[in-house]
């Protein structure tokens, strides 16, 4: 660990150096290229000054403590030091695992009702204003690629792009059977009903990693449907696109422009076609992925959220808190940050300690 924060310390003061240099500042792309050189390499360097002033402090803690005055004062400190140090030593380690390559691209997330019946289509109304209120949160923007509303106002199936820094990287772990235990708006006896929507959340696809040949397409425009009035388009914009050699089935109809739908049809479908084609060449990662939609059968669930109890648990991570209107209204920090710890923890075991 010690000569790769070495190599990282002196590629910092070097790009340091370059970056004020007038060549550096003429090519507009190698500057940009450095500046989030920069900025990646920044909270490790800043890290690692930390370990490094905490060791010096812990072995002048040592010293003190067979002093006979101040003994008792520094062997109190040092226990205390040494936690920390521990503790840093592992976030360090975390550093430099190699990143997931699909966390800086943007998402593709589609929402289905499972089991439930009306229910499910309110409930998947409800994660789609979630995930909607966490994208702002977090300066991301949440794009409607194609809704299935229904009378009562919930939805059928939800496809949306989610845009910004790190999009991927904020969605991933929503990918799962999600499981609503309350009194619906839908009951009038009181009783307590038990329903599920599937989460898929899919990295989205660049143009180099997958070319669909226009031939093995099928293209059909209709008039789009929604929940009337001026939602309701006169002419007809909305879009189905047909993969014939894969099967898939693409629509997009939330824009007015015919264009405009056409092309997220085609982002979401390239979105399909990557995660298919890594399936294809990668078992574990279509056996991940299998895991992570699953079927949205009850006994399937990532998370569930108990109104009555005012309750929300992540089962992958045993982890409940009771502020469920919070976390429906988009507060799905302390989730995340408590996911993206264990993933790394699991990514630390398979990787190794070693420095």
């Amino acid at each position: 660990m010690n000569d790769r924060y070495q190599w990282i310390c002196d590629r910092y003061e070097e790009l340091n150096a370059a970056i004020s240099q007038p060549e550096t500042i003429a090519d507009q792309a190698k500057y940009q290229a450095y500046l989030r050189e920069l900025s990646r390499l920044e909270p490790m360097v800043n890290a690692w000054a930390r370990y490094q002033r905490m060791t010096a402090e812990i072995e002048q803690a040592r010293e003190l403590a067979s002093d006979p005055d101040l003994g008792d004062m520094a062997q109190a400190e040092l226990v205390s030091l040494l936690e920390e140090q521990a503790a840093l030593e592992t976030q360090l380690r975390i550093m430099l695992l190699p990143p997931d390559p699909d966390d800086d691209r943007s998402a593709i997330v589609e929402i289905r009702g499972g089991t439930g019946g009306d229910e499910a289509c309110l409930f998947a109304a409800m994660l789609l204003r979630m995930y909607t209120h966490y994208a702002e949160r977090h300066g991301l923007r949440l794009e409607p690629v194609s809704v299935s509303w229904t009378e009562l106002g919930g939805v059928k199936e939800a496809v949306v792009s989610v845009t910004g820094t790190g999009a991927f990287a904020h969605m991933k772990y929503e990918s799962g059977v999600h499981c609503v235990k309350r009194v619906p708006p839908t009951e009038s006896g009181g009783r307590l009903h038990t329903s599920t929507c599937t989460v898929a959340v899919l990295p989205e696809a660049e143009d180099v990693e997958v070319t669909i040949d226009l031939n093995d397409l099928r293209i059909d425009v209709y008039r789009s449907t929604g929940a009337g009035g001026q939602h309701v388009n006169t002419t007809d914009s909305a879009v189905r696109i047909t993969h014939i050699p894969t099967g898939m089935v693409v629509t997009s109809q939330d824009e007015r422009s015919q264009i405009q739908n056409r092309a997220k049809a085609m982002q979401v479908l390239k979105a399909r076609l990557l995660e298919r084609f890594r399936a294809e060449k990668d078992a574990a990662y279509a056996e991940n992925r299998r895991i992570q939609i699953g079927t949205g059968d009850r006994s399937e669930r990532i998370r569930t959220y108990h109104f009555m109890k005012q309750r929300v648990t992540d089962h992958r991570i045993g982890l409940t808190l009771f502020r469920v209107e919070d976390i429906i209204d988009g507060d799905l920090d302390e989730f995340v940050q408590a996911l993206r710890t264990e993933e790394q923890t699991q990514r630390l075991k398979q990787f190794g300690a070693g420095g």
